[in-house]
């Protein structure tokens, strides 16, 4: 069940970059973005890495709704393009949506199309984490953590206060425009 989840964040985490990368309106774009990051968040996440996800997700999110506050505002147009605007950009969308639904029955069904060496993982060595030993009672993620408030708290402090003054800075460009 998990590689199913698995899969399912990796298809709409693509989908979500196909979707900003076709080029529609900014407000358009910067959804794709924001999608795509939740997700992104949601692989991490469903790696046993709880608390990156969520420190990605937070720093992520807010630098995008940073670029996407941004964007909205100095591109506003009166009739926003869409993808099913154009006819072939719809077609190509459709297209990308129907292969990757295909995609995933085939790896649900299993491969009863002869179809392994094609999509086989035969050299899935070369992919694998090596651990360098136990942690004993101690896990990554704490030890991780811990360094960020430790040794990395100058950077929680210097992030957070440039995305008070990006939002601070693109609110008086939108009050002014």
């Amino acid at each position: 069940m998990m590689i199913y989840l698995m899969l399912l964040f990796s298809m709409i985490f693509v989908m979500g970059f196909i979707s900003f990368s076709s080029k529609p309106s900014p407000i358009y774009g910067g959804l794709g973005l924001i999608i795509s990051g939740c997700f992104g968040c949601g692989l991490v996440m469903s790696c046993e890495g709880s608390f990156l996800g969520l420190l990605v997700f937070l720093i992520y999110l807010g630098g995008m709704l940073v670029v996407f506050g941004y964007t909205a505002a100095m591109a506003m147009e009166e009739y926003p393009e869409v993808w099913s605007s154009n006819n072939i950009l719809l077609g190509s969308l459709l297209l990308g949506c129907m292969s990757e639904l295909l995609f995933m029955v085939y790896v649900i069904v299993g491969n009863s199309f002869g179809l392994y060496h094609v999509l086989g993982f035969d050299n899935e060595g070369d992919w694998v984490i090596f651990d360098i030993g136990d942690s004993g009672i101690f896990s990554e993620e704490a030890v991780g953590v811990t360094a960020l408030y430790s040794y990395g708290s100058w950077l929680v402090v210097v992030s957070g206060w440039s995305l008070v003054f990006c939002v601070i800075v693109i609110m008086e460009i939108i009050r002014e425009g």
